[in-house]
């Protein structure tokens, strides 16, 4: 084989380990607990955020920039 075949299969061999290791941590990620100092278990909080009210001085903002 030529030298470029060489060096093609092994960047196709690299981006494919690549591939599996961060499917593996992907697995690993979705898993609803974290262990943390090898002996606790900690829940991982899942679903959306509570909203967040915004301050009151923002009320006026599209008056301020111009806007509607």
């Amino acid at each position: 084989m030529e030298r470029k075949e060489i060096l093609l299969i092994a960047l196709i061999a690299i981006l494919l380990l690549t591939t599996a290791v961060q499917a593996i941590q992907l697995v690993a990620l979705s898993s609803n607990s974290v262990v943390v100092d090898g002996s606790k278990s900690v829940q991982v909080a899942t679903g959306a955020a509570p909203a967040v009210s915004a301050p009151s001085s923002l009320d006026n903002l599209p008056s301020m920039v111009g806007g509607c």
